[in-house]
């Protein structure tokens, strides 16, 4: 049996190193896919940490039930290189964007088709083997969406930053008719959000970042303005510029100051989508939430019919490609340590 390699997790806060495995073979309706890229999402770097930070010395333990050594990422275009006999539609050689997602199948959230919210899940590069490897294995063909005439690079991270924004801005919708929306965050989720947002939405969205590079490139991007949510006069700039704030913002921060920021600038009535996983502590004095009748809601990537949405909105050309920066599969630790850094504008995408 050939090998395949892997960049992998061996300690939990520790580098990633260079594993060899036996490449599987798939059976039943499994699928075997030859990765072609992977995205490097924020969300691998808590993977590796460990845990997810709950504000002061407080974390969320995260390591359990994951064997060691482990494969990170879960933004995967590939190749199908081989199927099960089962596998129906699995056509060897077809191109193809993987929905890492997966459920158990069989509880209330799987039936309701969100298995994005399956509490036994099988995420790939989350709680089984992922994309920061030559292969890997699907467990059913409804899992692969075919992206031509998309390039791989921008396919592959529409499966989570793409699919992320889109699920959290659908929700939107009806509170982007009384005004601009505001994104909270220019990172890959962010910048993907900036151009979904174009496409779903009458009015070209406001931003926020404290990294002028990144407000720089969303003005470029099309936002219509660009904000530095440190600055302490721009809650009051918003407020202004609004006539009294924001009916919608989206947080793909999801930090304790990013979260009191965006509820700052909300007008009566308004809603904060919050998808990011930066971490911290928020509080609210209760009673604003009934003065101001505000939202705060949470959500977790998307579904698999919202991906299969998203995906055709993108091969229907609505949707601008955001920048990207393909590195070798043996820089993965690089591409993460500059994510934490906050060096990445954009999306980095391991081409292997």
């Amino acid at each position: 049996m050939s090998k395949f390699r892997r960049q992998s997790l061996v300690a939990y806060g520790q580098p990633l190193s260079e594993t060899t495995a036996d490449r599987p073979a798939p059976r039943g309706s499994e699928v075997l896919v030859r990765v072609t890229c992977c995205g490097v999402c924020h969300s691998d770097l808590h993977v590796q940490d460990g845990y997810f930070a709950l504000g002061g010395d407080r974390r969320l333990d995260i390591t359990k039930d994951r064997a060691l050594p482990f494969t990170l990422g879960h933004e995967i275009a590939g190749v199908i290189e081989a199927a099960g006999e089962s596998a129906e539609g699995a056509l060897i050689g077809r191109q193809v964007a993987v929905y890492p997602w997966i459920g158990c199948g069989a509880c209330a959230a799987c039936r309701a088709g969100e298995e994005n919210m399956c509490a036994a899940h099988h995420h790939l590069g989350v709680a089984v083997d992922g994309g920061f490897a030559t292969y890997v294995l699907v467990p059913h063909p409804r899992y692969l969406l075919d992206y031509a005439p998309l390039a791989p690079s921008f396919a592959g991270p529409l499966m989570c930053s793409g699919l992320t924004a889109y699920a959290a801005l659908k929700r939107l919708t009806t509170y982007a008719e009384r005004g601009p929306v505001l994104l909270v965050g220019l990172g890959g989720v962010g910048m993907m959000g900036l151009a979904l947002a174009h496409a779903l939405f009458r009015q070209p969205p406001l931003v926020a970042d404290i990294d002028a590079e990144k407000r720089k490139a969303a003005l470029e991007a099309g936002a219509a303005q660009a904000f530095d949510p440190a600055d302490p006069q721009t809650r009051k700039a918003i407020l202004t510029a609004t006539g009294g704030g924001l009916f919608a913002v989206c947080d793909f921060v999801g930090s304790d100051k990013s979260l009191q920021f965006s509820t700052g600038v909300l007008a009566r009535g308004g809603k904060v989508i919050v998808s990011g996983l930066l971490g911290g502590s928020f509080s609210i004095p209760a009673a604003m939430i009934a003065i101001k009748a505000i939202t705060i809601e949470g959500t977790l990537t998307g579904t698999l019919a919202q991906a299969r949405e998203l995906i055709g909105l993108a091969r229907s050309g609505k949707i601008a490609p955001i920048p990207t920066h393909a590195r070798p599969l043996d820089q993965a630790q690089a591409a993460l340590d500059d994510l934490r850094a906050g060096q990445v504008v954009g999306r980095t995408v391991l081409a292997i």
